[in-house]
């Protein structure tokens, strides 16, 4: 056996087949054994697997792995992220339906991750396009609306023209569609709305509590919950200037204490003060309306062209009667956030020096560095930091925080009309979350509506509301808007003709509770079985790509406690544990046209400035370009169908899991996968050979040698526990490594004779280890060395090894030896050694008699179990 290469080809598929026949991955919700529930972000179908889900879900796996033989009850689900605009699109282009072009794509790609070897339970996958999902999204939708947690409303949205949806601030692109590519526009449209906002200060504090989460993601979620504490100012508008029905603007600012640095107010094209003056002003009307046509994400309006229209409406200095400050329309305002009109501090603020130099408006430093001199002058780049106050009147010398205190208080103080100037508030960054999207292919938004009754959720009796199969994808728009009868129904209330909702809900809804699902998804009379839910949330392990840090996690997290705020569940948080695994990179190559060619095109030779490639079949140049994240548009793309037929689906794991630490990105080579394909052989030798050389092997006590054996295996099981639990898998790699190869060594030694009986016996408990070990990481050649050594049943329902910690602690200890500081050499010595023997031993070491040159020893310093200073 040991001469034999090892053959995924034939011993993959044979060990899933046992697996499934066992069912050994199916969960039961009544094991009595403590709960593990480990979950990877479910994927979207979009045709095939890429090899950033193989290591992914290998990640995944090897949690699931180790925990099942740690004795927990693992969860492992896996479903289908399956609605969304792709597949629309994709029945324009081929005229095949939605439906058809998802349930295909999910066939290919279950068959794709079957053949990793997962260790899923298949019994609960679902599909979010799935009427028996969607079912219960709906009747969870309705629950909110009847909590006062649903509102429609009007509002901006972002238009794709192309695509004919509304798109969400992070779908839009400079400026465009990040599909379509159209420029997009602004609209007002009647919208819904899911009140996030609700929730914004717990959202917040919760944070510090998920400790398990990376701070880079809890940072980013923070950031974009974005509290602040600062005053709603209201300022006077100079009579005359504005328009009839309008005497104040008020402003929402985090920075009161540098209000004597104002140099303009900027207010958004829909502000209502804007509208009323666009209205006389055509020029000013064709300006807000070219502003219209950018996106309405931030990101897009920081790294726009800062643009202004002087109104010729001025507002008064809340401090000073006679201070008139110009109020602009500006293309960086929304309205969505504070109220719509900022006051600008160039001084304070890079975007505000660029728009007051742009339109020539003066501005004096209101703010200095605490260290700094009396002439400190911004000029081209703010100083946006703490500090303290100068041309300021009554506020120089303060501190910038004890400047906001005197504001607020002088300003509280104030009155303008018959209110106070300002008041303190505390704001939120969050805005509600808009969840609809005008197309066919999502879940229907349950309501139906009435002339008489208005907006009324359809019974939970009714649902599913299904969508129709007969949807005409012939043209760009919703197909649910123009289809003939669907929308035409009766109301649930007064029975009168009434129409449904058109709109289909965001897919960010679909995955913002699936987990929760996950834990009962055959229960149809509701969402879910509360008891059920808390028993299995939190996940304790989640694991995906930091593309999601924010928002799907964001809304997972509001998700969960508006299901517990409607009795669906009984907690807030839905994930203990996040981790965010890096990207799959790779080489681009451009051919002799400087088109993208794929890695299977190219040949590779040399190395270092040698290094060359060039297409196959013609052997024309080929250009190596940068190392980028696989994807389609630069084809640095590996198929993981051809990884898995050439070298096995454990050598893609096992390569995944070996390159680099799991939260960086790993490089894709061809040099890489090849190392881990032979150390696949490597390791089926190894235990060939220690089948061979410890078959019935037994023995009462070890000696010196096979105590070594036993104490490597049992240092590699110590090791890899403590880093599977750290999710350090290269770490883990690098320990079966060690044992492989110490293993190798005594094989070696003992090559060609019969082992002693106590070395056959730490052999054989090595080889058993080493299995153990290699199991999660590699589970189907781990099988087939399970067999080989001899062993009955599953490896996949061995429990985990436990580590002899007696073992671990070795007999002698070596300790390095300073002369004067300076190292000169090892003393091995017995670790419970007393100090005169240490003392003695490092005095004899010709190594130390040779650098005292026959100077008398002053001194001996032992550090216990660290150092040996000897001082002449």
């Amino acid at each position: 056996m040991s001469t034999e290469r090892y053959n995924a080809r034939t011993a993959e598929p044979k060990w899933r087949a046992a697996w499934d026949e066992k069912a050994i991955f199916e969960t039961k919700n009544d094991d009595p054994r403590p709960k593990y529930y480990v979950l990877e972000m479910f994927p979207y179908p979009s045709g095939r697997i890429h090899m950033g889900h193989v290591r992914n879900y290998t990640m995944g796996d090897v949690v699931a792995r180790y925990k099942r033989a740690r004795g927990f009850n693992v969860l492992h689900p896996m479903g289908w992220d399956a609605f969304g605009l792709p597949a629309e699109n994709a029945a324009m282009a081929s005229k095949v339906h939605p439906k058809e072009w998802t349930y295909a794509n999910i066939a290919t790609m279950k068959a794709q991750l079957k053949s990793m070897g997962l260790s899923l339970d298949w019994s609960r996958e679902l599909a979010t396009c799935d009427p028996s999902y969607y079912r219960h999204q709906q009747k969870l939708f309705a629950d909110f609306m009847r909590a006062g947690l649903v509102e429609r409303r009007s509002a901006k949205v972002n238009w794709d023209p192309v695509d004919q949806t509304v798109l969400a601030n992070e779908q839009v692109i400079d400026g465009r569609g990040w599909r379509s590519g159209a420029l997009v526009e602004q609209r007002d449209l009647t919208q819904w709305f899911l009140k996030i906002t609700d929730y914004s200060d717990d959202l917040l504090t919760a944070l510090d509590g998920l400790d398990r989460w990376p701070d880079k993601v809890r940072l980013m979620q923070k950031n974009w919950i974005g509290r602040s504490e600062g005053l709603m100012v209201r300022w006077a508008l100079k009579a005359g200037t504005a328009p009839a029905g309008h005497s104040e603007l008020e402003i929402y600012t985090t920075r009161p204490d540098t209000l004597f640095g104002a140099a303009f107010m900027a207010i958004a094209p829909d502000h209502p003060l804007a509208k009323a003056a666009a209205e006389t002003n055509p020029e000013l009307a064709a300006f807000s309306e070219e502003c219209r046509r950018m996106g309405t994400s931030v990101a897009t309006l920081e790294t726009a062209e800062k643009l202004g229209f002087d109104t010729g409406i001025r507002a008064v200095h809340p401090f000073d009667p006679s201070w008139e400050v110009p109020v602009y329309v500006a293309n960086f305002i929304l309205m969505d956030y504070g109220t719509g009109a900022i006051f600008g501090c160039p001084s304070g603020d890079q975007r505000d020096i660029e728009f007051a130099t742009k339109y020539g408006l003066p501005f004096k430093t209101v703010v200095k560095p605490a260290d700094a001199g009396d002439d400190f002058a911004v000029t081209d780049t703010a100083y946006d930091g703490d500090g303290v106050m100068i041309n300021s009147r009554f506020l120089d010398g303060l501190t910038t925080e004890a400047a906001f205190a005197e504001v607020a208080s002088r300003l509280e103080k104030t009155t303008l009309g018959n209110a106070p100037v300002a008041a303190r508030k505390v704001n939120f960054r969050l805005r509600d979350w808009l969840i609809s999207r005008q197309r066919y292919w999502g879940c229907p938004i349950p309501v139906v509506h009435c002339d008489d009754c208005g907006a009324v959720p359809v019974p939970d009796a009714q649902l599913p509301v299904l969508l129709p199969d007969d949807a005409d994808f012939s043209k760009p728009g919703n197909p649910l808007d123009r289809h003939p009868t669907w929308k035409h129904v009766a109301c649930p209330s007064c029975g009168k003709p009434a129409r449904r909702e058109t709109d289909t809900m965001d897919t960010f809804v679909d995955s913002s509770w699936y987990f929760a699902r996950f834990t009962d998804p055959w229960r149809t009379d509701t969402p879910t079985d509360p008891a059920v839910v808390d028993a299995w949330l939190p996940v304790d392990q989640y694991i995906g790509g930091i593309e999601h840090a924010i928002l799907h996690l964001l809304y997972s997290r509001f998700f969960t406690r508006a299901m517990k705020g409607t009795g669906h569940a009984g907690l807030d948080e839905p994930f203990r544990g996040l981790f965010t695994q890096g990207m799959v990179v790779h080489e681009t190559y451009r051919g002799p046209d400087g088109a993208y060619v794929t890695p299977a095109e190219v040949t590779i030779s040399g190395e270092g400035d040698q290094r060359r490639a060039v297409l196959k079949g013609s052997n024309q140049p080929v250009e190596i370009g940068s190392i980028e994240k696989m994807s389609k548009s630069k084809k640095n793309v590996v198929d993981p169908d051809d990884i898995i037929d050439t070298y096995g689906a454990d050598t893609a794991r096992w390569f995944m899991l070996s390159d680099s630490p799991p939260e960086r990105d790993v490089i894709w080579t061809e040099a890489g996968v090849e190392g881990a394909s032979r150390f696949v052989q490597r390791l089926w030798r190894i235990v060939g050979e220690i089948a061979a050389a410890s078959r019935g092997a037994s023995a009462a006590t070890l000696g010196e040698e096979a105590t070594a054996v036993r104490r490597a295996a049992h240092q590699a099981l110590a090791a890899v526990e403590a880093d599977v639990e750290r999710l350090a898998f290269n770490r883990c790699v690098a320990h079966i490594y060690t044992l492989a190869n110490a293993l190798a060594k005594t094989l070696d030694a003992v090559r060609g004779g019969t082992p002693a009986p106590d070395m056959a016996a730490a052999l054989a408990e090595a080889g058993s280890i080493l299995v153990r070990l290699v199991a999660p990481m590699m589970p189907h050649l781990a099988e087939e060395c399970w067999q080989a050594l001899g062993h009955s049943g599953l490896v996949a329902e061995e429990p985990w090894p436990v580590v002899d910690t007696a073992i671990l602690v070795e007999d002698t200890i070596t300790l390095p030896v300073q002369v004067n500081g300076k190292k000169r050499a090892d003393l091995t010595i017995p670790r419970e050694a007393a100090q005169k023997d240490i003392e003695t031993a490092a005095i004899a070491l010709d190594a130390v008699q040779k650098a005292l040159e026959g100077r008398p020893v002053k001194k001996i310093i032992v550090v216990p179990q660290r150092i040996v200073n000897v001082v002449g």
